[in-house]
């Protein structure tokens, strides 16, 4: 049989039931502090602190709270020791900007089962473990340091009270930026490209750059934010990536900037869009930048919206073998085998995808361009050259002429609704 629910009282009131009076007598005199008396029943009653609810047990006693002459047994005087872990918390966090935190301890795994020995012993329901008192008692200190707000979710700073060795550990989290971008270069790969030689620690083939190419639109738009901020790095991340080569206009590519360990966070977002766009030099331009979250990381990744393309072609063929190749191949599925440029880092597999609609804009007798809108994740260049039939069917079979990729423009990325 299930062991019932403790009765939760009304958050104003503290009634010592007999239960909760036989719980207090016999841990009564086992050398416990006043935090750790009443963590014994800290699920019991809103509105009070530990030390309140001893308070009220001793009254129900009928007994004043014992003076301690050694160290609680439970906690071992952790809950004594406010002062000292407040000074490390300053001393720590000395030079970072934060509003957010959330504050967690470690804590001697003996320790803990001691305390569960003792609710047993002393038939407790309503105990509250010494971890969660003291994260609780730690986040009202530190927020009188920095006036910040102790949080559960989305921190600036995660603070760990190792108890055992008395270290703070500090984790400062990023934070992100979200927006869109549009990229006039055909020489700017999206993200930092390291070195394939040297693996970005610098070679003479790369010039010791530890880089491929030598700039991107990550390091185009991450630039200000970091010397903005202080950070000491960043993650980009793209809904999907165009060619190096391949210009992204339109409204631009959904994309989010992840700043690594910020020491500053008051920044100035439309002064930083103004910034990026003007050291960019019109290679890249950002728009819409808005504050995120690591969530919209996740939905930028496995967002797939279709994408609109205009493709240059290089090849000797008529309108009306383009024309009606694009005709045939308008919502008919494609097999796409993983293309041989990107087969050295992606898995070797058939992929089906469409190409929704289709249009010849331009022509002359050697060339032509075609605009065209298709699923995510296809293959464009592979598309229309045919990747040595690892694309099927494609348009330079379906035309009967060998075809080139002359240039390639991202139009559109169709993210959004309405």
């Amino acid at each position: 049989m299930e062991a019932s629910e403790p009765p939760i009282p009304d958050p104003v009131t503290f009634e010592v039931t007999p239960d909760l009076l036989q719980v207090a007598e016999r841990a009564f005199d086992r050398g416990l502090c006043a935090e750790c008396f009443g963590r014994l029943v800290g699920r019991y009653g809103h509105g009070l602190t530990n030390p309140e609810r001893a308070e009220l047990l001793a009254v129900a006693v009928g007994r004043p709270l014992p003076r301690l002459t050694q160290l609680c047994q439970l906690c071992d005087g952790a809950f004594d020791r406010w002062e000292v872990w407040r000074s490390r918390v300053v001393a720590a966090t000395e030079g970072w900007e934060y509003h957010r935190f959330t504050c967690g301890s470690r804590w001697d795994p003996e320790r803990l089962a001691r305390e569960e020995a003792f609710w047993a012993e002393f038939g407790t329901m309503w105990g509250e473990s010494a971890r969660s008192a003291f994260n609780r008692e730690l986040g009202k200190r530190v927020e009188t340091i920095a006036g910040g707000e102790g949080v559960t979710s989305h921190p600036d700073l995660v603070l760990l009270a190792d108890l055992p060795t008395g270290r703070l550990e500090v984790t400062v989290l990023p934070f992100y930026v979200r927006g869109r971008y549009l990229k006039e270069d055909r020489t700017l790969p999206q993200t930092r490209w390291p070195c394939r030689r040297c693996q970005g620690r610098g070679c003479d083939f790369c010039g010791g750059t530890g880089k491929t190419y030598e700039s991107s639109v990550e390091e185009l738009v991450a630039a200000p934010f970091l010397a903005a901020s202080g950070g000491e790095g960043s993650r980009f991340h793209g809904m999907g990536r165009e060619d190096i080569n391949a210009r992204m206009l339109g409204s631009g590519r959904p994309f989010v900037l992840e700043i690594l360990r910020p020491r500053r966070r008051s920044i100035d977002l439309p002064s930083l869009e103004t910034e990026v766009n003007r050291s960019a030099g019109g290679r890249v331009e950002v728009r819409e930048l808005a504050w995120s979250d690591g969530a919209e990381v996740v939905r930028i990744k496995e967002a797939t919206p279709t994408k609109s393309y205009r493709v240059v072609i290089r090849g000797e063929t008529s309108n009306a073998k383009v024309n009606e190749a694009l005709s045939f191949v308008a919502g008919r599925p494609i097999a796409q085998r993983t293309p041989t440029r990107v087969a050295h880092r992606r898995a070797d597999r058939v992929r089906a995808r469409r190409i929704l609609a289709a249009r010849l804009v331009e022509s002359s007798p050697d060339r032509f361009t075609i605009e065209l809108r298709a699923e995510s994740g296809t293959y464009i260049k592979e598309w229309v050259e045919g990747d040595g039939g690892r694309t099927d069917p494609n348009l330079s079979q379906l035309v009967g002429v060998p075809l080139v990729v002359e240039a390639l423009d991202v139009l559109e990325i169709h993210d959004r609704t309405g």
